[in-house]
């Protein structure tokens, strides 16, 4: 099993460590795009070039038997550049993409917020997603500034800083908090901490997973643990240092076979 996953960061480590977690033979492809990031403060169509051309580099080193599924890791990046992605890899490769886990937060008691990226808290994507899943329900966008790139960086004290500005628009009363950035995945257990006990998180990285599994199909699990490669811009690279930071990125760079596999 072969899959690709397509972000502009490390904001795909979650979904790619629950990949790794559900399917430990799969080769896992993270192909990153540091040379162009951050995707949200570009156009609509330069988004949709980078992940065409993160999802074509990936195919690259898939070998004559090719990918099994690409997975797109990223909220802006699932609203831009989905179908186009599934328009060139479809049918013959599922394109998976990433929605805000509005509708199980709401399905488990409002009111909630939305804690998303500055671009995506004032876009119509939200909005629709909002109108369509909860529209009985109390809900606060809460841009958070600066806690994508803070967490991109791995700087414990912009990560705080960050926290603190979201938890500081936050209303007390809330009861989830969506988490509509990968990115902020990675800090799950700073932001439950400053929240509080009486509000949960709601991430999509598991279901993310679970959907690409579904659209593979049944594949026998191999006799061997999967190989995870790292592209950079499209060049051969080795996991950036900020992951290491992460649960979810050691144990990526744990799953590798030996200790150069991780590239």
């Amino acid at each position: 099993m072969r899959i690709a996953l397509v972000d502009s960061g490390i904001g795909m480590l979650s979904t790619a460590a629950a990949l790794h977690a559900a399917r430990p033979d799969a080769d896992l492809v993270l192909s990153m795009d540091p040379d162009h990031m951050p995707w949200g403060a570009r156009t609509p169509a330069q988004i949709i070039g980078r992940a065409l051309a993160g999802a074509r580099a990936a195919g690259g080193t898939a070998g004559a038997d090719g990918l099994d599924a690409v997975v797109v890791p990223c909220n802006t990046a699932s609203v831009h550049g989905l179908a186009d992605l599934r328009a060139e890899f479809e049918p013959h490769i599922p394109v998976i993409g990433t929605v805000p886990p509005i509708k199980p937060a709401v399905a488990a008691g409002g009111p909630i917020a939305v804690w998303s990226t500055t671009a995506t808290t004032h876009s119509a994507y939200q909005r629709r997603l909002v109108e369509t899943f909860a529209a009985d329900v109390d809900v606060t966008p809460v841009a958070c500034v600066g806690l994508a790139e803070a967490v991109e960086s791995a700087d414990p004290r912009l990560i705080d800083e960050a926290v603190a500005y979201a938890v500081a628009r936050t209303p007390d009363d809330v009861r989830g908090v969506v988490l509509g950035c990968t990115h902020y995945d990675l800090v799950d257990e700073r932001v439950t901490a400053a929240l509080g006990p009486a509000a949960r998180t709601f991430t999509a990285a598991d279901a993310v997973a679970a959907q690409t599994l579904r659209r593979i199909g049944a594949v026998p699990p191999g006799d061997r643990r999967g190989r995870v490669t790292v592209l950079a811009s499209g060049r051969p690279a080795r996991l950036p240092a900020a992951a290491l930071a992460y649960p979810a990125g050691r144990a990526l760079a744990a799953a590798a076979p030996t200790s150069g596999a991780v590239r």
